[in-house]
């Protein structure tokens, strides 16, 4: 009877342990999503800055472009587009696809912007204006920004994915269906720096 029991008290040792760690693993995982989640509110927070000052500049180039309307409407179409694409990114900072197709807006938003600026080098009118060199040193100051952001967003990620990959971690993310994360990769090199605004 003495060793029965002892071999019950083994076996209920062993299962509590199994579901401790159980606990802890699926309560770690949890942690690291919203962690990452968390991170991408502060993507979210400097591109709604970079939107809402966007259309300021286009209005502000309005008067001095007029035979450059048409860069100054794929800046805002790229606007707008990024700005769908990191609404839906929003709802949803761990799904793959919405942030690949955000990585694709801003690239093209990056593009147009480095195009618009090109474009304000040629004009010295523009470039002396007050307005537009305030509103150029913001833009530039609020990119600085969204790389920082994009850095941590992309270390919380880094840290959730190897978190989940790992054994046995991987056993309890794949039973409570914990998906991988996508980093916030820049795939154009063009899109990896900041648009550069030179006054000089």
């Amino acid at each position: 009877m003495g060793i029965f029991l002892v071999i019950v008290a083994v076996i209920f040792l062993l299962a509590v342990g199994v579901i401790v760690y159980v606990i802890g693993a699926y309560n770690s995982l949890v942690a690291l999503r919203n962690r990452f989640k968390n991170a991408y509110a502060q993507i979210d927070v400097q591109l709604k800055r970079r939107y809402d000052l966007i259309p300021n500049l286009v209005e502000t180039a309005k008067g001095y472009l007029q035979h450059e309307r048409g860069t100054l409407d794929e800046v805002i179409a790229a606007r707008n587009s990024a700005y769908h694409a990191n609404t839906q990114a929003a709802l949803q900072p761990g799904d793959p696809a919405a942030i690949r197709q955000l990585t694709g807006a801003e690239a093209v938003l990056t593009g147009t912007l480095g195009r618009l600026f090109a474009v304000v080098e040629a004009y010295p009118n523009l470039k002396a204006n007050q307005e537009m060199s305030a509103l150029m040193e913001e833009l530039t100051s609020t990119e600085n920004k969204v790389a920082f952001a994009r850095q941590a967003y992309n270390d919380s990620v880094m840290v959730y994915n190897t978190h989940r990959e790992t054994f046995p971690s991987n056993l309890i993310a794949g039973a409570f269906n914990f998906t991988a994360a996508e980093l916030f990769v820049v795939e154009k090199a063009e899109e990896k720096a900041a648009p550069k605004v030179s006054f000089s």
